[in-house]
């Protein structure tokens, strides 16, 4: 695979997993319910553990820990030989586990298209309804504020 190739599918992963770790486990499992998965074994059961959470304060952002965070984190490898690994924010395997499914998924030139059209498509204009229901929200309890300002002397 050329660098440019190499380059595309890791934004195409990316992006999978973008979508992947804002959706809901219940609307994952029922769109990828509609799709034929093929074979695929399990590298590693999900299972949770800890990760460290950094963050960065200051003017120049120096780095700081700011605590742990629970993942789950799973693996899995297709009957076609690609892998992939999945990782979500707190203590759903079975999460983990269908994200690494569709990582492996998305790197395949079989399923990555009907991946895309029946489980990444419909997530993603779930994910923009919801920030555009939440936008509608927000902007209904805005408040214009009048001030004067007056002048010294």
């Amino acid at each position: 695979m050329t660098a440019v190739g190499e380059n595309g599918m890791q934004a195409r992963r990316k992006a999978a997993m973008a979508v992947l770790a804002h959706s809901g486990v219940a609307d994952l499992a029922r769109l990828l319910g509609t799709i034929a998965v093929p074979p695929c074994e399990d590298l590693r059961e999900g299972e949770n553990g800890l990760v460290m959470v950094r963050g960065r304060i200051g003017g120049d952002g120096a780095p700081f820990n700011l605590g742990e965070a629970t993942v789950s984190r799973a693996a899995v490898r297709l009957a076609t030989g690609e892998v992939g690994f999945g990782y979500a924010r707190g203590r759903d395997r079975e999460k983990a586990r269908m994200i690494a499914l569709c990582d492996a998924l998305v790197q395949s030139s079989e399923f990555a298209g009907a991946l895309e059209a029946k489980v990444l498509a419909p997530l993603r204009a779930a994910i923009v309804s919801g920030q555009n229901r939440k936008a509608q929200e927000t902007a209904a309890t805005r408040v214009d504020f009048y001030t004067l300002v007056r002048g010294e002397g």
